[in-house]
């Protein structure tokens, strides 16, 4: 892994350890796709999860839990109203919370939930370049879920909607960033693995999440919660056979992960 001390604004091993041992309540309420993997690594990272996405539980749940995850990728009518209302919990009860804009900007749908959801000031906002760019209103989004932008070209939209919700954005690539109003992280790391099976973007959205629930500075949270996963799936990727194996090496890697390992990298960085 590549990057320098100031690219990593907190030791990401102090987060890890915060979340194994408080053991943080999270609320998945995600897509039909990846729901399963998404629930898999919460558990991995040490985290506990809650996968309630209907109407009239969403809500009270958002009031209780220790962080909520909103990912748009299947959103069917119930969901839909099932994530504004625990969006609308969340902020009420100052819960932190993290929107995942799932293909973003070319379906009508999910863009206007997005930008529905976007107005209750989400804590940390993860996703593709393209989604990203969409999602600030200055471009039409990717191919589905598959970003046609370069990470460093969303940097302008990711401060501006930074400076909008107050809070965090991640943008994923080959290289993380990571911004706030003010301050840029970039954390190199990860597999092209994960973009060979369903499911790695959005789990990394629930470890943000999981990550704010213990430290409640997005910024910080967001840039822990890339090194672990990223530096998670490099270990499994060395060990796996092909995408298949890499996803269950995924869960075994993050539920194992030395914080010592991490440590070190921020050492010799």
């Amino acid at each position: 892994m590549t990057r320098t001390p100031i690219d990593l604004p907190i030791p990401s091993a102090d987060v890890l350890e915060a979340v194994r041992s408080q053991v943080p309540l999270i609320q998945s309420i995600t897509n039909a796709v990846t729901v399963e993997l998404v629930a898999n690594v919460t558990i991995a990272l040490g985290a506990t999860p809650a996968m309630v996405d209907i109407v009239g539980e969403a809500g009270p749940f958002a009031s209780v839990a220790s962080a909520v995850h909103i990912n748009i990728g299947t959103p069917h009518a119930e969901q839909r109203q099932a994530m504004v209302e625990a969006a609308d919990a969340a902020v009420a009860s100052a819960t932190p919370w993290v929107l995942d804009p799932v293909a973003v900007g070319m379906l009508p749908v999910r863009t206007a939930l997005a930008q529905d959801l976007l107005s209750r000031r989400p804590s940390i906002i993860r996703g593709n370049a393209s989604e990203i760019i969409a999602l600030a209103g200055v471009g039409a989004g990717g191919r589905g879920v598959d970003s046609e932008d370069a990470v460093e070209d969303a940097e302008a939209a990711a401060r501006a909607l930074a400076r909008a919700t107050g809070g965090a954005v991640a943008v994923s690539g080959p290289v993380d960033l990571i911004v706030d109003a003010d301050r840029t992280a970039r954390i190199a790391g990860g597999h092209i693995l994960l973009t060979r099976i369903t499911g790695g973007g959005c789990a990394l959205g629930a470890v943000m999440a999981a990550c704010v629930a213990v430290h409640p500075e997005p910024f910080e949270a967001a840039a822990a919660a890339s090194d672990i996963y990223g530096q998670a799936a490099e270990r499994a990727a060395v060990v796996a056979a092909g995408p298949g194996d890499f996803r269950t090496r995924l869960l075994d890697s993050l539920a194992s992960i030395p914080a010592a390992q991490l440590r070190a990298q921020e050492a010799a960085a």
